[in-house]
């Protein structure tokens, strides 16, 4: 079998339209990281778990595969300035965007859409990813919509809600 263009392979995955979350944890000296993800998936309700897959070339991969505590942070429609500091900012990223400390000192960024503070529940390395499951242990929901994510750019889906909504008042 011929190999696959991997470009070719990511551009047909990023077809599929997502949210856009940004996960965060703590080193073990204490240093807050986190990235930008659009992997993400809600896996069961009965133990409240969920699924992020940090890749193996985040600086930060280590940290994530192996820590006791992070959380995932859904951003809201308009946050694109705080996925665009975690998917690319090299320095200082929690001292641009303002944030809280959830109950085990994990950074929830602030006026996100749901955040979810969690356990870890099982960490598998995967290809070039590591499937990180997490326990939710607390969250917070708002009214507030989603950030979306295909074909390679941030989609802003409260306009394309409004379009569609001024569409269907003039039928």
């Amino acid at each position: 079998m011929k190999p696959f263009d991997t470009k070719e392979l990511r551009s047909a995955f990023g077809s599929f339209i997502t949210g856009v979350t940004v996960v965060t944890a703590r080193r073990a000296d204490g240093e807050a990281v986190g990235f930008t993800a659009n992997s993400f998936t809600s896996v069961s309700l009965d133990p409240p778990l969920l699924l992020v897959c940090p890749g193996r070339l985040l600086s930060s991969y280590e940290t994530f595969c192996t820590c006791t505590h992070f959380a995932v942070n859904i951003l809201s429609d308009g946050q694109e300035d705080v996925a665009n500091v975690f998917a690319g900012y090299k320095g200082d990223r929690f001292g641009k965007i303002p944030h809280h400390l959830d109950l085990h000192g994990v950074p929830l960024i602030d006026n996100a859409s749901s955040q979810f503070s969690c356990t870890r529940h099982e960490a598998i390395p995967m290809g070039d990813h590591c499937l990180l499951v997490g326990r939710v242990v607390a969250f917070t929901n708002s009214t507030r919509l989603g950030l979306g994510y295909g074909a390679g750019r941030l989609l802003k889906i409260s306009q394309n809600a409004a379009a569609r909504q001024d569409t269907l008042e003039r039928i």
